[in-house]
């Protein structure tokens, strides 16, 4: 079985989920958003899908925590980032995969962040969103490989 069919029977079943409610996933995730309690709470409810969650607060601590951390996934808020500095990232940090997040996103700001080289851009409280953009570029693939 591939991982999508096992991450869409998760959103749709608890039942397929272990007895503890957890399932980890070989990834390092770094967020970053503009509002510490929303980073606090994505922090908490990505914990039940990947490896490890680091929480940046800044622009300038996302530079340092991505490589610092070996990150294969940035979540970042763009009111914290601007897509230039989201196309920037992509460059010098072409082995981390980049999820946009944002209050109101809509059809032209999903447009723009993708064109900057994120995977999507969703509502920060979009986890089923995050989760499958991650494992469309198969991310998770690549860090298990590793």
């Amino acid at each position: 079985m591939t991982t999508a069919p096992r991450l869409a029977q998760r959103f749709s079943s608890p039942a397929n989920q272990p007895a503890s409610g957890c399932v980890m996933k070989p990834l390092t995730v770094v967020i970053a958003q503009s509002d510490p309690k929303s980073a606090e709470a994505l922090a908490a409810s990505l914990h039940n899908y990947f490896k490890a969650i680091h929480v940046a607060r800044t622009f300038e601590e996302v530079c340092a925590s991505v490589p610092k951390h070996r990150a294969d996934l940035l979540v970042i808020d763009l009111e914290l980032a601007s897509l230039p500095q989201v196309e920037q990232l992509r460059r010098e940090l072409p082995a981390t995969a980049v999820v946009c997040t944002h209050r109101l996103p809509d059809e032209d700001m999903w447009a723009h962040a993708l064109a900057a080289g994120a995977l999507d851009c969703c509502h920060s409280s979009d986890i089923r969103g995050i989760v499958l953009a991650a494992d469309r570029d198969h991310v998770m693939a690549r860090s298990t490989a590793a």
